[in-house]
């Protein structure tokens, strides 16, 4: 009879206690109304967001940092794998709640979605190590042909440094390439289709480093930019939940850890604001 009260005893205490933990859970995201959020990523942005090799599986800086996010908030992350293309449209039908994906923060973009800035970053010319006699300074890109990807502002940013270096110095303008991506840009230049590229100065030692330093730096990134978590304006509750949540991750140093493991030290911001690249 002892041993029966004193199990009955133990269930109920473990009852009430699974209770404490589910209403504990829930208490840290009553405003969202959700158990989980999801984002778009593009897993083609080393080392942001892409595949590993070896299992398949989502990896990257942009993935970690969301995970820790959500453990934050108290739900759990969702990947929604996507173009980048239909990461605004995704968002603005309500198909994701957040764009976790490398993407910049550019006020043309800030028309629906604010952007929580949470990594510094800047366009970066580079070309082959073999071609870096060819090309040893910014200014001897005037009259070259220089890709990258037609889905980020690079182009537009290359040919205005062109229109201000090259043009108005009386030199030929540098002929902008739009490509399918930076890994496409990467492979016109081992083509020799493209005599530099650009990309974020962020990414590059990465990339170097996975193609055995096959690629040499020119010049210091020409323009600052920010890499932001893309929410909608009008979804204030979730806005105010994703900033709270980075800044407690500054707070903790959980996000200072994550940049480490990752190389991107110096690229990292100190506090957390919205549409930084005003």
């Amino acid at each position: 009879m002892k041993a029966s009260l004193r199990l009955r005893n133990l269930l109920a205490l473990s009852a009430v206690a699974m209770l404490f933990h589910a209403g504990a859970a829930d208490a840290q995201t009553p405003a969202l109304g959700k158990k989980e959020i999801v984002a778009a990523v593009v897993p083609n942005y080393p080392p942001f967001e892409f595949k590993d090799p070896e299992t398949d599986k989502l990896t990257g800086f942009d993935i970690d940092l969301g995970e820790a996010l959500a453990a934050k908030m108290g739900v759990k992350m969702v990947w929604s794998e996507t173009s980048f293309d239909q990461m605004m449209s995704a968002l603005a039908t309500n198909r994701v709640d957040i764009i976790l994906s490398g993407m910049t923060d550019l006020p043309d973009r800030r028309a629906s979605v604010n952007f929580l800035d949470y990594i510094k970053s800047g366009p970066q010319f580079y070309a082959l190590k073999t071609r870096a006699g060819d090309i040893p300074n910014m200014e001897a890109l005037c009259g070259k042909k220089v890709g990258s990807s037609r889905r980020t502002s690079f182009p537009a940013n290359t040919a205005a440094w062109s229109d201000e270096h090259c043009v108005k110095a009386g030199k030929p303008p540098i002929t902008v390439v739009g490509t399918d991506g930076s890994s496409d840009a990467r492979m016109q230049l081992r083509q020799g289709r493209l005599d530099a590229a650009v990309q974020g100065g962020e990414t590059l030692p990465y990339q170097n480093k996975i193609d055995q330093n096959a690629y040499v730096s020119i010049g210091a990134p020409f323009m600052a930019q920010y890499t932001g978590i893309g929410m909608a304006k009008g979804n204030t509750t979730l806005n105010a939940a994703v900033t709270k949540a980075f800044e407690q991750m500054i707070a903790d140093g959980t996000y200072q850890k994550i940049l480490a493991k990752w190389g991107l030290q110096e690229q990292g911001v100190q506090k957390a604001v919205i549409n930084a690249s005003n």
